[in-house]
């Protein structure tokens, strides 16, 4: 598409519900709930609602790590919540997370639940309830904390600045693509330095800060997101590149990437989970190669 003329905002911004592109039905300009639907409840503590998206698939990739390293109390049921259906604005998601986005998850260990939402705030709920993935020094302790953070601010401007504007816009502004392609390029040549230094994006240990970062970044530098790994050359971040092949290779980042997914090959979908067998029914050896 041609780029429109200038535009002029008007003096008060009113909503035009026709004009959101792709995700006009599902994106609005008000809180709260659009429907009664209560949210299943399966038999493990921990109940996780999402989608395999690069936040979701942050705390599926935690949990079965947790899993993994013998945590036998991070079972979970991972329960889809289809966005683009407008799942995330039944009354009972909102009441877990009155933001309307995945993840969310409830914690049903204790006396009384605990909801948990915002990917970075369930990330760090989970380190410190297993003790786990979080150096308990207070030097590697902030330094990890520094690079989730990092991450939680960091990706908007990639997802909702250059994927929009790259893939999803309804026109092609190249002002706007041109201004997010470089603060991409910019986070990439971060991470770039910082993984010339140590093998892990918090030091000499695999951390949340690593799970945290891998879907988006590692997603970008592997060509699964927006289908600009081309036009960010990204083969360039050598670094980068060489991490996200390394945690590939753990098994319980492959069984993460599945969960809650609902695109790629049938083989690497498994939209809820609720065993460790669930995932026996999979090809394992194509978890690597879907996109």
């Amino acid at each position: 598409m041609t780029e429109p003329t200038d535009y002029t905002p008007p003096k008060v911004w009113t909503w035009n519900k026709s004009g959101g592109g792709q995700f006009a039905s599902i994106n609005r300009p008000i809180a709260g709930p659009t429907h009664d639907k209560t949210l299943p409840v399966g038999r493990h503590p921990l109940q996780l609602y999402s989608l395999g998206t690069p936040n979701g698939v942050k705390v599926t990739i935690m949990l079965e790590e947790l899993l993994a390293a013998g945590h036998a109390g991070a079972e979970y049921d991972a329960w889809l919540i289809n966005i683009g259906a407008g799942d995330q604005f039944g009354s009972g998601f909102v009441a877990v997370n009155p933001n309307s986005k995945i993840p969310a998850m409830v914690d049903h260990s204790g006396p009384a639940p605990i909801r948990v939402f915002e990917s970075g705030s369930i990330l760090l709920y989970l380190a410190e309830k297993f003790g786990a993935f979080l150096p308990k020094d207070i030097a590697g302790r902030t330094e990890c904390l520094n690079w989730l953070f990092w991450q939680v601010g960091s990706a908007p401007y990639l997802g909702g600045g250059f994927g929009h504007f790259y893939a999803y816009a309804p026109h092609k502004i190249k002002y706007a693509i041109d201004r997010f392609a470089m603060e991409a390029k910019r986070q990439l040549d971060v991470l770039d330095r910082r993984l010339a230094e140590s093998p892990y994006i918090a030091g000499d240990s695999y951390t949340i800060a690593d799970m945290a970062i891998f879907p988006w970044y590692g997603g970008l530098a592997k060509g699964w997101l927006y289908g600009g790994a081309e036009f960010l050359s990204v083969q360039d971040y050598k670094h980068l590149q060489a991490w996200a092949d390394r945690l590939l290779e753990r098994p319980a980042v492959q069984r993460g990437r599945m969960v809650n997914r609902m695109s790629g090959e049938p083989s690497s979908q498994l939209r809820e989970r609720h065993e460790a067998s669930d995932f026996e029914t999979k090809t394992q050896d194509k978890l690597g190669t879907a996109g």
